[in-house]
C-alpha cells in the first residue's frame, strides 16, 4: 500500500485540533442518537496529518500501531477525553494509504488486542486485516436522479429488484473479480436491457470470510476492498443512477462475526454485544449479537446508516434478519434464552432500535426506502411507528415464497389439491407493503436451482418457470429476482464461479431470458401492474377457485382506472380452449403478453393478438372473454377506456 502524505504534511500546523468531538456530539453519543459518528470517530485526514479516535470505555491504555511506526505499541499514545470512553490523537506526518490499528490494553486482568478501526473508510483486503487511512472525495454526478428519486422509489412505483453477489456475478476471463468499476458498465448495461428498476447488492461492506457473501460483516463503515476503493463503489452506484438504476444495499445490524479483530470483546469487555450468550451468541450463524440496550452501540449502527445513504447515495438498505432480531428464543431451545422484563419473548430493546432507525432514516432521506427481511407474522412491520409499527418501507413476503415454490414443484395433476397455495396470500396480502422475492437463499445449500425446482420434464420446466414469473408479477407487490434466475441457471449458485453465461447460447436459455426481460417492461410500462401495489384497490380475483382446471384470472387497476388488466393463468400442461372470464368492460382487450409465445420457448397457442369482449355476464360482471389458454402459460389482456368521441362498439347505422 502506497502512502500519500497527507495535505501540508511538510508543515505541522501550529495548532493541533485537541478533539473533533463537541459536548454536543458527546451527549448524543452517548444518549444513543448519534447518527453521523463517522464525522467524528475513525480517522480522518487533516493538514499536517491524521486525527483518529476510538471508543474503548474499559481500557487502560490505547495507542495506533501502524506501517509508519513498525507496528510499536509506545510510540503513539491516545489520550481519553474526559469520561466519555473516548481515545483521540493527532499523528503528524501521515496520510492516505497509512495502514493502521489501535492496540488496546483493557483495565482487566490484562489483555490486550490488535483491533481495527471500526470507523474505518478502508481496510486491507482479506485476510489481511489492518485500516487503511482514506478519504471520501468523490464528485458525484447523479444529482439528476436524486432529485427525481421519490418517483423512482415511492409506493407507487414500479420496483423490480435485481439481487446481486458482485464476486460471482461475472468475472474476468482468468476467474479473477470484476472491479466495482468495471462492473459499473457490464451491470448498468444488463440491468437496462432487462429493463430491473433496482439493483440489491448483496453485502458490500467489509467481510473477513468472503464464503458468508458479507452477511458477516466486521466493516461498518467500509466497502469490501476486494473489489476496489470507497471511490470505485462510489462510481459504480453513481453509474447507475445515470443510468436510470436504483441502488439498494443490504445491510446487517442482526450479529457480527468474532474475528479478533473485530468489534467482538473490543476493550476487554463484551463492548458492542452482550455479555450474556443466551442473549449475545447467536447459534445459526456462530456469530455476535449487538447490545441494542446500549446507547452508544445504537448511535454505531444508525450512523451506519445514515452513512451508506449520505455518503454513497444508496437509494434503500435492506435489513438483513430481522426475526432474529426481534424474538429474544429465535432458534433457541427452552432454557437458552432469557424473557424480557414483562416475561416475554419479544426483544424489547431491538424493538426500540429498529423503530428508532426507521424513524432517522426516513428523516434523513424521505425518499429512500428500508425493506424488512422479517420471516414471520410480526404485526405491522411496514407501518408507521406512531401507530405501533416497526416503520419500514416494505417487507418481503417470506410466506408467498415457500408456498409457492412449493405449489410449483408439485406435479400437476395433485396442484388442484393444492390450490390455496396461490391464493392464500390474498388474505393478508395488503397487512404489509410487500415485497416478493425469489432471492439467493431459494438456491443454495442444497435447495436446488428455481428451473430445477419446477415439475415435470424439460419442456414443461421451462413453462413453469415462466408461469412462475408471470404468476409472480400478476400480484401486486414489489418484485426481486436473485440473478442467474433469470437464465434459468441450472446449478446451483457458487460464489466462487460466475453465473452460466454461455447456457444463453441454448436457446430455451436465451428465451427464458427474453421472457425476463419483456414481463419487467410490461409491469413498468404498464400503470395497473404497479400502481396499487400496495393498495387493496389495485386488485380483484375474477375467479381464485376454479380449483378443478387449477387455473386463477385476475384484474389490476392503476388510480386513474383508465387502463385495466387482465391476467389469466393456467396451471396444467392441458391447454383450455373457449374459456370464459368476467370482466368489466367491453371493447378490444389486447393481449399483451402470453408465456406461451414460441419466441419465449412456448407452443405458440394464444388469442390472436386480442379478443373483443362480449356483452355476456359472467363473474358478477357486465362483460365477459372467450378465451384459449396455453398449457403451463398465462396471458395478459390491457384495456383502454375510450377517449373522449370514441365509443366502444361501432355506432349504430341509419338504416338499422
Amino acid at each position: 500500500m502506497t502512502v500519500t502524505p497527507a495535505a501540508g504534511a511538510d508543515m505541522i500546523p501550529d495548532v493541533v485540533p485537541h478533539s473533533l468531538f463537541s459536548d454536543w456530539d458527546l451527549h448524543l453519543f452517548n444518549e444513543g442518537t448519534h447518527v453521523k459518528l463517522w464525522e467524528k470517530l475513525g480517522a480522518h485526514i487533516l493538514p499536517g496529518g491524521v486525527m483518529f479516535a476510538v471508543w474503548a470505555p474499559n481500557a487502560a491504555r490505547v495507542s495506533v500501531i501502524g506501517d509508519f511506526n513498525d507496528w510499536n505499541y509506545d510510540s503513539h499514545p491516545l489520550t481519553p477525553h474526559e469520561h466519555s470512553g473516548i481515545w483521540e490523537g493527532f499523528i503528524p506526518e501521515i496520510g492516505k494509504g497509512t495502514l493502521y490499528k489501535y492496540h488496546i490494553v483493557s483495565k482487566y486482568n490484562g489483555y490486550r488486542v490488535d483491533k481495527a478501526d471500526p470507523f474505518g473508510f478502508r481496510h486491507e483486503t482479506p485476510p489481511k486485516t489492518a485500516s487503511v487511512v482514506w478519504d471520501l472525495a468523490y464528485d458525484w454526478n447523479d444529482w439528476e436522479w436524486l432529485r427525481h428519486r421519490k418517483e423512482h422509489n415511492g409506493f407507487h412505483a414500479p420496483m423490480t429488484i435485481y439481487e446481486v453477489h458482485p464476486g460471482s456475478w461475472r468475472r474476468s476471463e482468468d476467474g479473477e473479480f470484476l472491479n466495482y468499476r468495471e462492473l459499473a458498465e457490464q451491470l448498468a448495461a444488463y440491468v437496462k436491457k432487462m429493463n430491473f428498476t433496482h439493483v440489491e447488492l448483496m453485502p458490500v461492506m467489509e467481510h473477513p470470510f468472503y464464503g458468508s457473501w458479507g452477511y458477516q460483516c466486521t466493516g461498518y463503515f467500509a466497502p469490501t476492498s476486494r473489489y476496489g476503493t470507497p471511490q470505485d463503489l462510489k462510481y459504480l452506484i453513481d453509474h447507475l443512477h445515470q443510468e436510470g438504476i436504483g441502488v439498494i444495499l443490504d445491510w446487517v445490524p442482526s450479529h457480527f462475526p468474532s474475528d479478533e479483530h473485530g468489534l467482538a470483546y473490543f476493550d476487554g469487555t463484551h463492548l458492542f454485544e452482550h455479555a450474556d450468550p443466551r442473549k449475545g451468541f447467536h447459534p445459526d450463524w456462530n456469530s455476535l449479537i449487538f447490545n441494542y440496550g446500549r446507547r452508544e452501540v445504537c448511535s454505531f449502527l444508525y450512523s451506519s446508516a445514515i452513512y451508506w445513504l449520505d455518503e454513497y447515495h444508496a437509494d434503500g438498505l435492506r435489513v438483513d434478519a430481522v426475526a432474529s432480531m426481534l424474538y429474544l428464543d429465535y432458534s433457541r431451545k427452552h432454557g437458552e434464552w432469557v424473557a424480557n422484563e414483562f416475561g416475554g419473548r419479544e426483544n424489547l430493546e431491538a424493538i426500540a432500535f429498529l423503530r428508532r432507525l426507521n424513524e432517522d432514516v426516513y428523516k434523513h432521506h424521505p425518499d429512500v426506502q428500508v425493506i424488512a427481511e422479517e420471516s414471520t407474522a410480526w404485526p405491522m412491520v411496514s407501518r408507521p411507528t406512531y401507530i405501533g409499527g416497526l416503520g419500514f418501507g416494505l417487507k418481503w413476503d417470506m410466506g408467498w415464497m415457500h408456498d409457492t415454490l412449493n405449489y410449483f414443484s408439485r406435479d400437476p395433476i395433485h396442484r388442484r389439491f393444492h390450490h390455496n397455495a396461490l391464493t392464500f396470500r390474498m388474505m393478508y396480502a395488503f397487512s404489509e407493503n410487500f415485497t416478493l422475492p425469489l432471492s439467493h437463499d431459494e438456491v443454495v445449500h442444497g435447495k436446488g436451482s428455481l428451473i430445477r425446482k419446477m415439475a415435470g420434464d424439460e419442456w414443461q420446466k421451462f413453462a413453469n418457470l415462466r408461469l412462475l414469473y408471470a404468476h409472480m408479477y400478476a400480484q401486486p407487490g414489489k418484485k426481486l429476482l436473485f440473478m442467474g434466475c433469470e437464465l434459468a441457471q441450472i446449478r446451483e449458485w457458487n460464489h466462487d464461479a460466475q453465473l452460466d453465461w454461455d447456457l444463453l447460447e441454448e436457446p430455451r436459455h436465451a428465451q427464458l431470458q427474453r421472457w425476463v426481460e419483456d414481463l419487467n417492461k410490461f409491469y413498468r410500462d404498464v400503470v395497473p401492474m404497479h400502481d396499487l401495489d400496495l393498495e387493496p384497490k389495485g386488485f380483484e380475483w375474477i375467479d381464485c377457485c376454479d380449483t378443478e382446471n387449477n387455473i386463477i384470472s385476475l384484474l389490476r387497476f392503476g388510480r386513474s382506472g383508465e387502463v385495466i388488466v387482465a391476467a389469466v393463468l393456467n396451471f396444467t400442461p392441458i391447454p383450455r380452449h373457449n374459456y370464459q372470464v368476467g370482466v368489466p368492460r367491453g371493447g378490444l382487450w389486447h393481449e399483451a403478453l402470453n408465456s406461451d409465445a414460441e419466441m419465449y420457448g412456448g407452443s405458440g397457442q394464444g388469442n390472436m393478438g386480442g379478443i373483443e369482449a362480449a356483452p355476456i355476464p359472467l363473474h358478477g360482471r357486465s362483460w365477459s372473454l372467450t378465451l384459449t389458454l396455453p398449457p403451463l402459460g398465462a396471458v395478459f389482456f390491457v384495456n383502454e377506456e375510450p377517449r373522449d368521441g370514441e365509443s366502444e362498439a361501432p355506432a349504430p347505422s341509419e338504416e338499422s
